[in-house]
């Protein structure tokens, strides 16, 4: 993980399979129910619902082991399959859903296939530097290290 400028946050990783693999599991409901929310917290997907077009939303709601659940919802306003993703992020800490005034990131993601292996990039950027500094003081580090474990191993069984 990398921080770039005072609002952006940049997570890349290369991945022993082809761009569609990659793809397919960073947006299928059904694989990204599987690496999405970091296991060893305590935390599962329990509801991972996605439209994955421009204008299309998504809402992923996560359950912590004590029973506590939040969200991450969105719209995708750029989609080229197996290339490349752009969507707002918005934290729902309440899993009522989005509220107004919520912070909403602008997330691109990038996959760069070359020689069967696909280079993945993800760039959060955040509407302040405040905003960032409290993600990463969430513990967001660890949870995508982890997840991003937990992607690589999902994609070796999609191979």
């Amino acid at each position: 993980m990398e921080l770039e400028g005072d609002r952006e946050i940049v997570i890349a990783r290369t991945f022993n399979a082809p761009a569609r693999i990659v793809f397919d599991a960073w947006t299928k409901p059904e694989h990204v129910s599987r690496w999405w929310a970091p296991r060893s917290r305590g935390v599962s997907v329990v509801t991972c619902d996605a439209d994955i077009h421009v204008g299309g939303e998504y809402r992923y709601v996560l359950r912590l082991d004590t029973g506590k659940e939040f969200a991450f919802s969105g719209k995708y306003t750029e989609v080229l399959p197996y290339s490349r993703l752009v969507y707002t992020e918005i934290f729902e800490p309440t899993a009522s859903g989005a509220q107004p005034g919520d912070a909403e990131l602008i997330v691109t993601v990038t996959f760069d296939e070359q020689g069967g292996k696909t280079h993945l990039v993800s760039r959060s950027r955040c509407p302040s530097k405040e905003v960032r500094d409290a993600i990463l003081a969430s513990g967001m580090e660890h949870g995508m290290r982890e997840t991003m474990d937990q992607l690589e191993e999902l994609v070796g069984s999609l191979r």
